[in-house]
């Protein structure tokens, strides 16, 4: 069996006095796939920037084998230096092939390279930044949050892209279909200490709730063990002799681990405050239109949203989803049609920017208002430290500037803000941003509870999936379409996600990366033999292709293969990242002809 490329071992970091990790350890083989998940705060982020060599631990061994290559992604780059996104991407990288390859990279995710780096938007930030770590397609990649600020045609892109790629990953993300998708182990880091498992993530919740039970019972038996001591120091015999003595020491030492023993980190208490009436009939459009300087955002749209709906909108980012809902909740007037709203509607909403939030505010004032120690939930005055109790923010917290917060922390506040005032309509854009997966989970709950109406703009589609009833899908032009269910629900019916790349196309397939659309030049020349062939050809080609991936998953869904058949895991994993990556190309070859058949035949 081959060496690793990359291990930690018995890893120990600490802040101050306080231990972050305390028994950490990562090991990292050739074209290995490993989520590595835990709560926020747990230490992920730090245990992937020592396995990256920027921070020296404590104690404890990292070793990176000398000839393997390593590149990894921040959640915050650093473009200080770089004239153009360009520059960034590939520096370190060989001048003539590096140009390239970062150029086509950039090109496939929608900018040109030569943005200046200081005037990125955070979507388009993070999109260079990838294009600098996949460009040398290094022996092995650290991804922190790569889908952050990426919208869903550029999370499809990206899923795809890392699929075809040889590299090892190691990825951290609350994306759970992403994660899903592209892992084949996972390392669990809770309360400093790494538990392995030969599984992707979709085994890992189910896996973690059982051992999280194994470790409550162990703790129930530990203090009924202390409550039988304790009876017989009060009635049984004296405690002067010396093997009493032994036990009394054991009863202290007892005590003391039941006492020092670090309970998972507590959870998120989301409840909803409704208002008694809710109309039936909550929005209604009618042909409804807006446009900006002559680029229709919504165009012909009509819609009936009654009590209890669950609407998710989705699209790339630019599509106008923040637009139409603001045409919804009647923020915005439209140029055409009507907008009607029930009456008695109470609206709460969470802007995905937290534009809301007034950095010098402090977390008590911003839950309060101010002038108070009391928030109103669901009717009932509570004190605002308890309310901060439920939405994991402990009492010293309660003076802290918002602007000294963490995302996942302002995500939070945002949640408590919301949700404290009495509604029947809850407006969401993007809240499931910096959320870690236990406080997602319990979100999902409370909306599925909830008895209003939910309108919710998010990238993530396992959260879609829980939670919409239908889905709103922005088609371009303007063109808005709702499907019943969840997101893979409207991939059934569509017949297609967002969209592989991130990049809309032109009729012959070249990428435009300004995203314009337009009709495209009528042409009068026929299909040429070879395209005709193609167009004939591609789609069983296709079915084989997917067939052979099908047959290299099944092979690698057998999680001993990698300890007793490393050769074939090895053969296994590349036959099926090439197979994934022709796939992948025969797909957009054959959809390039099929648009410019359509093309001829209608300028015929």
């Amino acid at each position: 069996m081959a060496a690793p490329l990359l291990t930690l071992q018995s890893i120990r970091l600490s802040f101050g006095s306080t231990p972050l990790l305390t028994e950490a350890e990562l090991t990292v083989g050739a074209g290995e796939r490993l989520c590595l998940v835990g709560r926020n705060g747990s230490g992920k982020s730090t245990l992937l920037k020592i396995a990256a060599g920027l921070i020296e631990a404590d104690s404890g061994r990292r070793f990176l084998q000398p000839d393997a290559s390593l590149r990894y992604l921040p959640q915050e780059p650093d473009f200080s230096g770089f004239a153009t996104a360009l520059d960034y991407v590939v520096e370190g990288l060989n001048p003539v092939d590096g140009l390239y390859v970062g150029r086509a990279l950039l090109n496939e995710l929608g900018l040109s390279g030569d943005e200046n780096p200081a005037l990125l938007s955070g979507g388009q930030a993070r999109r260079v930044a990838l294009a600098r770590v996949l460009a040398p397609e290094p022996d092995i990649l650290l991804l922190d949050e790569p889908t952050n600020h990426l919208d869903l045609p550029a999370i499809e892109w990206l899923e795809a892209k890392l699929a075809s790629l040889r590299s090892a990953l190691v990825l951290i993300s609350h994306d759970r279909r992403f994660l899903h998708n592209l892992t084949r182990k996972t390392v669990w880091l809770d309360r400093g200490i790494t538990f392995n498992r030969d599984r992707g993530f979709a085994e890992f919740e189910a896996w973690r709730d059982q051992m999280l039970e194994e470790e409550e019972l162990k703790q129930h038996k530990l203090a009924r063990k202390i409550a039988a001591e304790e009876d017989w120091l009060r009635y049984g015999v004296t405690a002067r002799r010396k093997r009493n003595q032994k036990r009394l020491g054991d009863l202290q030492g007892l005590r003391k681990a039941h006492r020092e023993h670090q309970r998972a980190v507590g959870q998120v208490k989301f409840a909803a405050s409704e208002t008694g009436a809710t109309p039936a009939l909550v929005i209604e459009t009618r042909d409804i239109a807006k446009a900006y300087d002559t680029r229709p955002i919504v165009r012909d749209f009509s819609v009936r949203i009654l009590r209890g709906d669950r609407l998710g909108l989705v699209g790339a980012n630019g599509a106008g989803k923040t637009t139409l809902i603001n045409l919804l909740t009647g923020v915005l007037a439209p140029d055409t049609g009507e907008v009607k709203q029930g009456a008695g509607l109470a609206m709460a909403s969470l802007d995905q920017n937290r534009t809301s939030l007034d950095p010098k505010t402090s977390l008590k004032d911003a839950l309060t208002g101010g002038g108070s120690d009391f928030v109103e939930v669901a009717g009932a005055r509570k004190h605002v430290i308890g309310y901060m109790r439920d939405f994991l923010f402990g009492p010293e917290q309660a003076g802290t500037p918002i602007g000294r917060l963490s995302g996942g922390e302002r995500g939070r506040l945002m949640l408590a803000r919301a949700l404290a005032q009495p509604t029947n309509l809850l407006v969401l854009d993007e809240p499931t941003n910096d959320l870690d997966l236990e406080t997602l989970d319990l979100l999902q709950e409370l909306l599925t509870d909830y008895k209003g109406t939910v309108i919710l703009v998010s990238h993530d589609r396992d959260f879609l999936d829980r939670v919409a009833s239908s889905v709103l899908v922005a088609e371009g032009d303007g063109r808005w379409t709702e499907y019943a269910g969840g997101y893979s629900d409207m991939v059934g019916q569509r017949g297609r996600g967002l969209g592989a790349a991130p990049v809309l196309k032109s009729a012959r397939g070249r990428a435009d990366p300004k995203g314009h659309t337009g009709a495209p030049p009528k042409s009068k020349r026929k299909l040429s033999f070879k395209e005709k062939h193609a167009l004939e050809t591609m789609p069983a080609r296709m079915e084989k292709l997917r067939t052979d991936a099908a047959r290299h998953k099944a092979v690698l869904a057998d999680a001993e293969l990698y300890r007793s058949d490393r050769a074939k895991f090895t053969s296994a994993t590349e036959a099926l990242a090439n197979a994934t990556a022709e796939l992948a190309k025969a797909e957009e070859e054959w959809l390039a002809l099929e648009i410019l058949r359509e093309e001829i035949e209608g300028a015929g």
